[in-house]
């Protein structure tokens, strides 16, 4: 009986890691989770350089998460139009992770962590183009977002910005006047 006890234990734990049947879908699915890993890192490496607070290891997560996510839903067999419902819940719930990054203060310009916000949801499809198996786009976008990154804000320091003029300034170009 004891044997018997041991034996269904062990049959049990092989049915219950079996999700990953043969070498081919195990290369697979490391391939993509570590794929997302790396180029969420990549992004998230970007904002840390910067001095942001969502780095490394918050990119990193959020791309190999939102990877995993449809990783396992294509596993189960999911149609497409399931799959896609699964993309709409990870962006909804990425989408709510990016609002907790934006501060607002109480004048209707100034608000911080936009970017943070947008490269985290960026870092997000990044991970679910890397679980379906695009590599080749999730490799795309990150080298689009870099370059965004990197390239636009010293082009924007290139450009002479123009003066805000508000609306109960007597004297447009003459100074600004600070509202109560």
């Amino acid at each position: 009986m004891n044997t018997s006890l041991w034996q269904q234990i062990a049959n049990t734990l092989a049915t219950e890691f079996s999700d990953l049947p043969d070498v081919a879908q195990t290369t697979r699915v490391v391939l993509r989770l570590t794929m997302a890993a790396l180029l969420g890192g990549l992004l998230g490496w970007q904002r840390e350089y910067v001095g942001k607070a969502a780095g490394v290891r918050t990119h990193m997560l959020v791309a190999m998460g939102t990877a995993l996510f449809v990783l396992v839903s294509q596993q189960i067999g999911m149609g497409n139009e399931d799959l896609s419902r699964v993309i709409q819940g990870v962006t909804a719930g990425v989408g709510i992770l990016c609002a907790g990054t934006i501060l607002k203060n109480n004048h209707s310009s100034d608000a911080k962590g936009l970017t943070t916000a947008a490269g985290l949801w960026l870092t997000a499809a990044v991970g679910v183009a890397a679980g379906l198996g695009q590599e080749m786009t999730a490799v795309l976008a990150t080298a689009l977002a870099l370059m965004i990154l990197a390239v636009v804000p010293f082009l924007v320091k290139q450009v002479k910005k123009p003066q805000l003029l508000l609306a109960d300034d007597p004297q447009p170009g003459k100074g600004v006047i600070k509202r109560e």
